[in-house]
């Protein structure tokens, strides 16, 4: 039996590993955690003979979290990670296994027969080569994070991967967060003060305590009879911003005049 330690710091991608994991045989989720820096305590501890492990995070990206382990107690590693087939070449290279988002059931259970056998044909010392190479590799460029930044999100059912640079609004609703592309509208359990981090590469404006705009997709804007600004995106969705945010709005759109002379 595989004790297994999940970490990512958003709910519906540890849902998804808790799921798979369910459904393999020999496994055991012994921790889950969003917050990295309480998994790296727990691990310390109690260290498991595998971790799924979030390449992005908040407060401890995994990158840092997986250097801060004890190399005499190693868990085999599956990076979870959002990268692109280019930045794959780290993990390829260093023989070091990943999932990439949104994965199904078929390709984690080819990924976790490629850690029995690791399991089974890897030493202690192998197993910290590995990781230290790709580690290396990741920090040193061959993997950087923000190449193509995507946030995992829910429609209906399924679970999709969006690129973040087509996400046209970001809108809190109750405990989560609505997230706009065109006329699709996807959610992610998360606070609006999360995804504006995850957006950060976006030119994300707030215009209300509860709505943040993708600059980059808004097409016309006009004002209401009390001065607050109205945004039509290109997907055809409009929003108004609010009181409190009207001058942040207005100094923003001046910064982007053209200015004569």
């Amino acid at each position: 039996m595989l004790e297994v330690v999940i970490v990512d710091d958003e709910v519906a991608g540890r849902r998804t590993l808790r799921d798979c994991c369910a459904r393999e045989p020999g496994l055991k989720v012994v921790g889950e955690y969003g917050d990295s820096r309480a998994a790296l305590e727990a691990i310390r501890a109690r260290p498991p003979h595998l971790l799924f492990l979030d390449v992005q995070m908040d407060s401890l990206d995994g990158v840092s979290l997986a250097r801060a382990l004890d190399p005499r107690a190693l868990p085999l590693i599956v990076f979870v990670t959002a990268y692109d087939q280019y930045a794959l070449e780290a993990f390829d290279v260093s023989a070091v296994d990943y999932l990439l988002k949104p994965f199904d059931d078929e390709r984690f259970h080819r990924t976790l027969e490629r850690v029995r056998r690791r399991r089974e044909a890897e030493t202690a010392s192998q197993r910290q080569e590995a990781l230290a190479a790709v580690l290396e590799r990741i920090e040193r460029g061959a993997a950087p994070v923000d190449v193509r930044p995507r946030v995992l999100a829910e429609a209906g059912s399924r679970m999709h991967m969006l690129d973040a640079a087509q996400i046209e609004l970001a809108e809190a609703d109750r405990n989560y967060v609505r997230l706009t592309i065109g006329r699709d509208t996807y959610q992610t359990r998360s606070t609006l003060q999360q995804a504006e981090k995850t957006l950060q590469s976006q030119p994300m404006l707030r215009i209300s305590r509860s709505c943040l705009v993708n600059m980059n997709h808004v097409r016309e804007i006009s004002r209401t009879p009390r001065g607050d600004f109205i945004l039509v995106l290109a997907g055809g969705a409009t929003v108004t911003s609010s009181e409190g945010f009207r001058d942040t709005v207005r100094q923003h759109l001046d910064r982007l005049k053209v200015r004569s002379g």
